[in-house]
């Protein structure tokens, strides 16, 4: 009786598909940069905290409310309390009010500015030795409209009618110190105060007691 023989596999003469894939290594784990994913998770989300939280801090400060020149004083009427958000920014506190109405601008502060440290010095150095406040009573026409105390003006002798000289320029660069008369004095709207340096002060006084001075607003300077 003939019995049927399965013929022998050769399983090392394989050369298919299979018999080619590569071992595959063990993933290889890295604990250090999964701490490090879940400490920048929670610094992030530690630093959106804070600055929720911060956002409802409040401080009171200080708002200027009317144009300051470069070397006026700080009046109580050109201060307003504001409350604003903790920024870190070194805003003067209202409650140091009173220190501030003891200085002087150092710049040309324009209304809604918080006032901060550097704005304001203890002595200034536009009425400072060598300076001289003069007072002016100008006619329309002799200057320019919507002046405010910091603009610059050139203070420029116009001589009148039949005069022989030529118009020149007196002051190059006077501070307006004031716009306006005292209260109580007649003719203020034509009034201004300005600085200017001590030896051309006699000149310009000469020449605005007989109405030949007039002023040109200088945009650019502050």
């Amino acid at each position: 009786m003939r019995t049927s023989e399965k013929p022998a596999v050769n399983t090392a003469g394989l050369s298919g598909p299979a018999s080619r894939k590569l071992p595959v290594p063990p993933r290889e784990r890295k604990p250090a940069l999964a701490a490090l994913a879940v400490l920048l998770i929670l610094g992030g989300a530690l630093a959106t905290t804070l600055l929720v939280l911060r956002s409802g801090d409040r401080i009171s400060a200080i708002r200027i409310t009317q144009q300051v020149g470069a070397g006026q004083q700080f009046t109580a009427d050109a201060m307003e309390e504001v409350q604003i958000a903790d920024t870190g920014i070194d805003f003067v506190s209202w409650s140091q009010r009173e220190r501030v109405l003891d200085t002087f601008a150092a710049v040309t502060i324009l209304p809604g500015t918080l006032l901060t440290d550097d704005m304001g010095v203890t002595a200034s150095e536009e009425l400072g030795p060598g300076k001289a406040k003069v007072g002016l009573a100008l006619k329309p026409g002799q200057m320019p409209a919507g002046l405010n105390p910091g603009d610059r003006v050139q203070v420029v002798h116009v001589p009148g009618r039949g005069g022989e000289a030529e118009s020149r320029v007196l002051a190059q660069s006077a501070l307006v110190f004031s716009v306006g008369g005292e209260k109580g004095r007649s003719g203020g709207s034509g009034q201004i105060t300005v600085i200017v340096e001590t030896q051309v002060s006699p000149v310009i006084l000469q020449f605005a007691s007989v109405g030949e001075v007039a002023v040109a607003e200088l945009p650019g300077a502050r």
